[in-house]
């Protein structure tokens, strides 16, 4: 495991204090986590030592609306901080602690996971690592932000309409999300239970596979790389798109092909049956199914732009959301069908990170929000799985995503991670 990883049970209590210090004392890591969990800390990392298990040594952070045991479960918002603390650990959690998880800290996040590009009022926004005075991505702001910095080797967070495979986009990682019964949901606070998933961002797809096959309870045994076809849907996912993704992508498509990837390009006809299935429907009307008594009784303790986009669930009525959940279920047989054993192949934003100074107009947050979302969403209503993969083109840091059905989480590993020795070379 020592080879394969970057983590070892010889030299964690060092990597774990230099890990800490750092977190506490450098600017670039300002607000990335809500809370440090040094004792908790310390005690996984003494009790590593000498052990076998698979994450023996990894550092790894945990997002805000994770039940960890003795803390309040706060999904970064004020109105639950003063909830009783966590009697125990999430499932997922529990599991990774099992498996010689040592855990950092709880990682700020955009309050309820309400947002794509991971701005919190309350808490603060984390400094993007990888272009100075963007966005970090959200939801899971911190946990791509402590990744990419090396304050944990792994992220555990959520992924409702991209929020691991945005943040991960916008600092230069791998963000995976799962099939969503491949992980439990059990002691996660949520946003919406049709798509909500758990998984984690790491700095490899390897290193993703592990976590997500602890998080599943699943046997710990790495699948080896695969290609895949690869689709590239012609007609979903390019508008509005900058140049510097444009070319990105367009590299990227030539050094598959050279590598010998079978890459095609065509329209999906089940993109029609999808843009009849708003993922606002789900999302505002199950937040506040979660959240109501808050929502009424204290709006003035929310971040503006996530009380209002939970408003929205007052613009449909029962029958609307209950056919939008009923067209979603057609939709994903559609989608599993046609796309059968290919893989889609897209970028995973259509846009850079915006400059958190240009997203102080509503109108703007709103746009470009709704475009950092768009492309990933596709895999969470779709029930499918997703994964994002960095590079470089001309100096900018991109990242491309891979989508497959629903329980094809195996062979999109296998296809992610051939994928991801053609862009890293």
């Amino acid at each position: 495991m020592a080879a394969a990883f970057p983590w070892d049970v010889t030299t964690v209590g060092e990597r774990l204090e230099a890990a800490l210090e750092k977190a506490k004392g450098e600017r670039s890591a300002e607000n990335v986590y809500i809370k440090l969990l040094e004792d908790r800390a310390r005690q996984q990392a003494a009790n590593a030592k000498g052990t076998e298990n698979p994450l023996a040594g990894a550092l790894i952070s945990v997002k805000a609306l994770f039940d960890v045991a003795g803390e309040v479960t706060t999904s970064a918002t004020t109105v639950l901080k003063n909830d009783p603390p966590a009697e125990k650990d999430a499932v997922a959690i529990a599991r990774l602690e099992a498996a010689g998880a040592v855990f950092t800290g709880l990682t700020n996040m955009s309050e309820f996971a309400y947002s794509g590009l991971g701005l919190n009022p309350h808490y603060g926004t984390p400094h993007n690592s990888r272009y100075p005075g963007c966005a970090p991505g959200g939801s899971t702001s911190g946990g791509a932000v402590a990744v990419a910095l090396g304050l944990c080797d792994i992220a555990i967070g959520s992924d409702t309409g991209g929020s691991l495979r945005i943040p991960a986009a916008f600092n230069g990682i791998t963000g995976f999300k799962p099939t969503q019964n491949s992980v439990s949901m059990e002691g996660g606070k949520p946003l919406s239970d049709s798509l909500d998933s758990f998984g984690p961002m790491a700095k490899s797809v390897s290193e993703c596979e592990l976590a997500w096959q602890v998080m599943a309870g699943r046997t710990v045994q790495a699948v080896e790389p695969k290609k895949a076809r690869l689709v590239v849907p012609k007609n979903f996912g390019f508008d509005e798109i900058e140049a510097p993704v444009v070319a990105g992508f367009d590299a990227v498509v030539e050094k598959l092909t050279e590598a010998g990837f079978e890459v095609v390009e065509k329209d999906l006809a089940v993109i029609d049956v999808y843009s009849k299935v708003p993922p606002w429907h789900m999302t505002s009307v199950e937040s506040r199914a979660h959240y109501e008594d808050h929502f009424q009784k204290t709006p003035e303790q929310f971040d503006p732009r996530v009380h209002a986009r939970m408003g929205r669930a007052e613009e449909i009525s029962a029958v609307d959301y209950r056919q939008t959940l009923n067209r979603r279920q057609t939709l994903i047989k559609a989608f599993a069908d046609e796309v059968g054993s290919d893989i889609l192949l897209l970028p995973t934003t259509p846009i850079l990170p915006p400059k958190i100074e240009d997203l102080a107009d509503d109108g703007a947050f709103n746009r470009l929000n709704l475009l950092a979302l768009r492309n990933p969403s596709l895999a969470n209503v779709c029930d499918a799985c997703g994964i994002a993969l960095p590079y470089q083109n001309a100096g900018h840091i991109l990242s491309a995503m891979l989508i497959a059905p629903g329980g094809e989480d195996e062979n999109l590993l296998a296809c992610a991670k051939a994928v991801e020795t053609v862009l890293g070379g």
